[in-house]
């Protein structure tokens, strides 16, 4: 009996091919494949919350997957039949712990007075996310300092989470609490459904990918990431001692070319070569 297989998946410049790099054809539809063989689990895992997640299933023809990590880490859902997306509130509890008595509100008045965040829009905020636009030019590192400081003297349990939106030219912040992230999902996810890190894969290109990518769970980074998120991954993977468990696509997997969809493909065979005759191509039995 073929073993079950988890695949995570960030959606904005992984599987969504809307950077500036060519998306490989056919590669979507070679995914679409790949995850409708019943021993695949798929989840999407992404920054964006509900309605846009939904939005772009439909706008770019994706597969409909069996759980949603929406929102950077803060939602799950499972989505049942005719596509009702089910909201996991076991999830919403755990995270709820990090902020105590605090509400978004209360969390959102801490920063006010900083000049350079920007709040994003209501649709991009929940009850446990805080997000802004932050000029690119600013000094990361000392907001950072700042922030914490201001939630840690509040009695407050957070993380930050960078990352930049290219097209746009501006830098996103979400302040999330400690629990809620996309790595901390997914293995609440792996948990809750029997997966192990011997099946599940992760496939990520930002910076809000990076503690996944850098984590023990077999990841594969797109060749169309950012230099700076495919040195900092490959520096943080060898830190932490997980440096076989991050696959960088290279591009040349079956004449394509490693971005988006593409590298994914690439990334999974490379963990689980069986999957090969799934996407519709020859097995080999090895490792890409």
């Amino acid at each position: 009996m073929t073993e079950r297989l988890l695949i995570c998946t960030d959606l904005d410049r992984t599987l969504i091919p809307n950077g500036p790099q060519s998306e490989s054809p056919a590669a979507r539809e070679r995914f679409t494949a790949l995850v409708g063989h019943p021993e695949v689990t798929l989840a999407y895992v992404s920054g964006r919350h509900s309605a846009l997640i939904e939005r772009a299933i439909v706008n770019y023809r994706l597969p409909q997957p069996d759980f949603v990590i929406g929102d950077v880490g803060t939602n799950i859902y499972r989505v049942g039949p005719e596509q009702l997306w089910q909201k996991q509130t076991a999830w919403e509890d755990e995270i709820a712990k990090d902020w105590g008595d605090k509400s978004h509100a209360d969390l959102k008045a801490l920063s006010m007075d900083i000049p350079s965040l920007r709040p994003q829009e209501r649709t991009k905020q929940n009850d446990y996310k805080l997000s802004y636009y932050v000029p690119m030019h600013s000094d990361r590192n000392a907001l950072s300092a700042m922030i914490d400081a201001r939630l840690k003297a509040s009695g407050i349990t957070a993380r930050l989470i960078w990352s930049v939106d290219e097209p746009a030219g501006i830098a996103l912040l979400d302040i999330l609490p400690q629990r809620a992230s996309k790595y901390h999902a997914v293995e609440a996810l792996m948990h809750w459904h029997d997966f192990s890190y011997s099946n599940t894969v992760f496939c990520g290109d930002s910076g809000n990918d990076i503690e996944v990518l850098i984590s023990p769970i077999p990841s594969v980074l797109v060749a169309n990431s950012q230099a700076h998120v495919y040195e900092l991954a490959i520096k943080l993977a060898n830190e932490n001692g997980h440096a076989d468990q991050l696959y960088i696509a290279k591009g040349g997997f079956h004449g394509m070319n490693g971005n988006y969809a593409a590298g994914i493909l690439e990334g999974i065979a490379h963990y689980h070569p069986h999957t090969l005759a799934w996407m519709g191509f020859a097995e080999t039995g090895q490792r890409v």
